[in-house]
């Protein structure tokens, strides 16, 4: 954040339950950190994957937020109801080259990828068009191996070569939703958040949302990422 650049943090649940005590942690983080700056806190109910939404999720943890006394500033936001701002998104970055449609399914990946820190490496089978007969399932990033670094304010400079350590990464899923990639990074810059303070467990998530911003041109939040309970 620069001087003269408002703070804005979020909290930002997943709906497949009540808030658990970790998501609590992060929560209170993302809030102090904000009021500690004199900074607006928003919520987003990140529903994006509508397969693990459970109903009424939604509102048991907004209840829960309010009775332990949270108060946002803004209005909340839903990623279900934001379908169409992704999609205009993907299409910019189909149109540019810098996405594609990949017919890989996660058995195709596990016989030719490699095993990696972060899971399976994509090995860019579809990179030059889908081979064969075969149809698209997803669409996928092009990545680059070049490092990828940033200042964590707990855990310290992180660096991630992105193409080697995990591939070209979903953008839209094989069902047809958004991936949480797209959707976290275009919220963040439409809700113009400055300061991401999230669980640890998104720490190896973020190289891959600044260098889709960096695509976008969209502005790099300062992350922070509270341990895990």
């Amino acid at each position: 954040m620069t001087a003269g650049t408002p703070y804005t943090g979020r909290f930002a649940p997943s709906p497949s339950g009540p808030l658990h005590a970790g998501s609590l942690v992060a929560a209170m983080a993302s809030y102090v950190h904000a009021r500690q700056h004199q900074g607006n806190w928003l919520v987003r109910i990140e529903d994006v994957d509508e397969t693990r939404t459970q109903p009424g999720a939604a509102d048991d943890i907004l209840h829960t937020l309010d009775s332990l006394g949270f108060e946002w500033d803004s209005e909340i936001i839903y990623q279900s109801q934001r379908k169409e701002r992704y999609a205009a998104v993907l299409a910019q970055l189909l149109n540019s080259g810098h996405a594609y449609p990949c017919a890989c399914s996660r058995a195709d990946i596990t016989i030719a990828g490699t095993q990696g820190d972060l899971g399976w490496i994509y090995p860019g089978s579809c990179r030059n068009g889908i081979p064969g007969d075969r149809t698209a399932r997803t669409i996928r990033l092009r990545t680059d191996d070049e490092p990828v670094s940033f200042y964590d304010l707990i855990t310290g400079t992180q660096v991630q070569r992105i193409e080697s350590e995990v591939g070209d990464f979903v953008l839209r899923r094989a069902d047809g939703y958004t991936a949480y990639q797209l959707a976290v990074v275009v919220d963040d810059a439409d809700q113009a958040i400055s300061h991401v303070v999230r669980g640890a467990d998104l720490l190896s998530s973020t190289a891959r949302q600044i260098y889709l911003g960096q695509l976008l041109g969209l502005p790099r939040p300062q992350y922070a990422h509270t341990p895990l309970v």
